[in-house]
């Protein structure tokens, strides 16, 4: 028998509005709540601390173009930045400090972030130094630059550009001794299209139309060709080349440039508007590539027409893409970018992306991109690694030596403090944002990025000298500021989230309190939780108190995004918790023609209540990867060697959730109910999240966020009538959502159709006298979860 999960909803007085009740397993945590084990501002954090919940400070704005003050010098640029490189600075004393000074000099006395978190304050001076160093920058980007906006169109003046009557081309290589552009164009040979340096190490060349034509026709192939020291000529594809293609029918070629430029008539025009940023997302984590049944890559426009319409009907109101910008690897996920400012060319055009997103928003759909900014693949001869010639970092797009590379990722790490370096990556959050109209990004490997030590072989354990000190790498910081500053100001309703694995304190508080400014992070914990209760315990270990601490472990103020499993839980080698939990039987005990074997019956009743604890509990936000939302078997493994080259298990089988004799629907109708809860109560957006009750005996979790009760039952045998709950508005409670109905594969135990009234428990005004720290209570039955 199947357990259950129940969401009950509240309104206001006997006999007005009807209470919501959810009804399944699971329950809020509050940290005033009696029962919470963490404290707002606790030292010890685990990889997703944030705390249980809280009123975000309201946001100070900073004065621009001021001179930073600190500990009584006042920091000024002595030196013209070379574009290569980050400025160097000097100090003075001054005795006689002007207003605007002493304004700056408050604002960094008075790091709001410092106000929120009191036991920040011992790594107080580690706080205005990175400040300071953001403003600094921020500073000089705009004396020299104009403005950060200005500084983030680098893709109008580098890479190809319309002139006039004639294509420009500018290229970035101070290490280079000459250079030539080459291509179709011109049959391969760039002596007539040498290219002349400035001081800079910018080539730049002009390419004349022909009888008023591109010289340079649309699609035509193209390379950077280069002469470094020793005197070889190498051929690159530009740094800021707009697509990328590859000959499929020729096994390891490499990569070509592409000229994009096409005529109006071929160019896509955006039809709908950009939709606003929703009280709390609810993600759609997709591949396009693997999105077919089909053992094929998938195109943009496949996913555009058959993906997108199921993930509006599961009710979601954001999806975000992986593997967008081209990889010439593809069992890399996307993660190991050879061409950043292109879409990867496997399913498409990027004419053809943006019918994509256009297409998303008309469905009421907003699209995230998965950005990979924290490192860059090795390849040499199609990927940005080709222009490192042995030069200095100063005149590379990475650092040098061992700081420059990767070692469990294989690729090479950007050096963050080098001017051009900024403007390259700057200009492609800009160009995402702008040119394709994506509403976001979810940052990958921020917590490489945020250490010298990259995460690797390091346990975090919460202590915050891990977090400010030597080991972390101030100058990936400020490019994170930047960045975030970036996107507010050319789309302010962007939403911007980091996947961190280590905690960092202050990465969701907006820069202007001195944090970093990203929206959300990732929940890493959560999905490693469940991981090691599927794999190495039984269902009488499972201690209710620990999934609550683990669902509500995030720190005071900044959001989190729940998830219990992502891709990372999907790719071979590991198991989703559908697998996880019904392993073989998913290919041979899915028939509803049949009784459900006790393995199958245990595993679509887990499925449902981790999902759904995870989402109401979790965070702010949710996410869910393609396919897991019905309980998708098998794992996903990307073409290669080892597997003769298939594609079998890297695409989605949707006829196994459209067969309606499976049970397959049964998980796909409960998340769709899930994601319209949230629709109609906008629990995850509440602050309003208590605990009350996490027994262990009993194995019950209760819990309430915004106007609904949430009530999970994880016993394997124990059936419970009458139990008492406790609440905090009086008034009538009833069913709004129960994991046991029929049309979730349950046994419909639970009547819909009654109405819980309250009674009112201990005395008024003392909390100790309450049923479990709360003022009312209800009764409701709760089936088990018996196998």
């Amino acid at each position: 028998m199947q357990g259950s999960t129940l969401a009950l909803g509240f309104g206001l007085g006997v006999g007005s509005s009807d209470v919501n009740l959810s009804r399944g397993s699971g329950w809020h945590c509050h940290c005033h709540s009696k029962n919470s084990e963490r404290t707002q501002f606790s030292s010890k954090q685990d990889s997703t601390w944030q705390s249980n919940s809280s009123k975000c400070l309201l946001r100070k704005d900073l004065p621009r173009n001021l001179h930073t003050l600190l500990n009584g010098r006042v920091w000024q640029i002595s030196k013209f930045p070379a574009r290569r490189r980050i400025f160097i600075v000097h100090s003075t004393m001054k005795n006689n400090k002007s207003t605007m000074n002493r304004t700056i000099e408050d604002e960094l006395e008075n790091l709001a972030v410092l106000t929120v978190d009191p036991s920040l304050a011992s790594h107080k001076a580690h706080f205005q130094y990175r400040y300071t160093k953001y403003l600094q920058q921020k500073q000089t980007i705009e004396k020299y630059e104009g403005s950060l906006e200005d500084f983030s169109q680098g893709y109008l003046k580098f890479g190809f550009n319309r002139e006039g009557n004639k294509i420009v081309y500018r290229e970035w290589a101070p290490a280079a001794k000459e250079a030539q552009l080459i291509g179709d164009f011109n049959a391969w040979n760039g002596l007539g299209h040498r290219m002349e340096r400035d001081q800079f190490g910018v080539w730049t060349v002009y390419i004349p139309d022909k009888d008023g034509n591109p010289a340079i026709p649309h699609g035509s192939k193209v390379k950077f060709r280069m002469k470094v020291a020793n005197g070889t000529w190498i051929d690159r594809i530009p740094a800021w080349i707009r697509y990328a293609t590859v000959d499929p029918s020729n096994f390891g070629a490499a990569y070509d440039g592409v000229y994009w430029d096409p005529p109006p008539s071929k160019r896509y025009e955006f039809k709908y508007p950009r939709l606003p940023k929703p009280e709390a997302p609810r993600i759609y984590e997709a591949h396009v590539g693997m999105s077919g049944i089909e053992p094929r890559v998938t195109s943009y426009v496949e996913f555009a027409e058959n993906v997108l319409p199921r993930i509006k009907a599961n009710n979601y109101n954001t999806v975000q893409l992986m593997a967008v910008a081209e990889h010439s690897y593809y069992g890399s996920f996307g993660y190991h970018v050879t061409n950043i400012f292109a879409p990867s060319s496997r399913s498409g055009t990027p004419e053809d992306l943006k019918f994509l997103i256009d297409k998303a928003h008309s469905l009421g759909l907003r699209v995230l991109m998965d950005m990979v900014h924290s490192h860059a693949s090795n390849n040499v001869t199609d990927g940005l690694n080709g222009y490192d010639i042995g030069q200095t970092a100063e005149e590379s797009y990475f650092h040098t030596g061992e700081r420059g590379y990767h070692k469990l990722w294989d690729s090479r790490l950007f050096n963050y403090g080098n001017w051009e370096v900024q403007r390259f990556l700057l200009s492609n959050l800009r160009w995402w944002l702008e040119e394709f109209q994506f509403d976001g990004f979810r940052f990958d490997g921020v917590t490489s990025m945020l250490y010298h030590h990259h995460g690797i072989n390091v346990g975090f354990t919460g202590n915050y000298r891990e977090y400010f000190g030597k080991a972390t790498d101030v100058d990936s910081i400020v490019y994170l500021m930047l960045a975030n500053s970036l996107i507010r100001n050319i789309y302010p309703d962007a939403t911007v989230i980091a996947e961190d694995v280590s905690g960092m304190p202050t990465l969701g508080r907006p820069i202007s309190e001195g944090g970093l400014g990203f929206d959300y992070r990732l929940a890493m914990a959560i999905p490693d939780k469940w991981i090691e209760y599927l794999k190495h315990k039984l269902d009488e270990q499972w201690s209710m108190k620990e999934i609550v601490l683990t669902l509500t472990n995030r720190r005071y103020t900044e959001k989190c995004v729940a998830y219990a499993e992502s891709h990372d839980q999907s790719i071979v080698g590991d198991k989703t918790i559908a697998f996880s939990l019904m392993d073989k039987e998913m290919y041979s005990a899915m028939s509803c023609l049949q009784s459900p074997s006790p393995v199958v019956d245990r595993g679509i009743a887990l499925h449902k209540m981790i999902h759904f604890i995870t989402m109401a509990l979790g965070g702010e936000g949710y996410l869910n990867f393609m396919g897991n939302e019905f309980g998708h078997p098998e794992w996903i493994d990307f073409p290669r060697e080892g597997n003769g080259w298939s594609y079998e298990k890297c695409r989605r089988q949707w006829n196994l959730v459209d067969a309606d004799h499976l049970r397959y629907k049964f998980m796909n109708n409960f998340d769709k109910a899930m994601n319209e809860l949230d629709e109609k109560f906008h629990f995850l957006a509440s602050s309003k999240q208590i605990v009350s009750s996490a027994n262990e005996e009993e194995k019950v979790i209760v819990f309430e966020r915004g106007d609904i009760v949430f009530v999970f039952n994880f016993h394997p045998e124990s059936t419970y009538s009458g139990y008492k709950i406790g609440c905090d508005m009086p008034g009538k409670y009833r069913v709004a959502l129960d994991s046991d109905a029929l049309e979730f594969g349950g046994y419909g135990r639970v009547r819909h159709d009654v109405d819980h009234f309250t009674s009112p428990e201990g005395v008024p005004g003392k909390p100790e006298t309450n049923f479990n720290g709360r003022p009312n209570s209800f009764k409701i039955l709760m089936p088990p979860r018996i196998f």
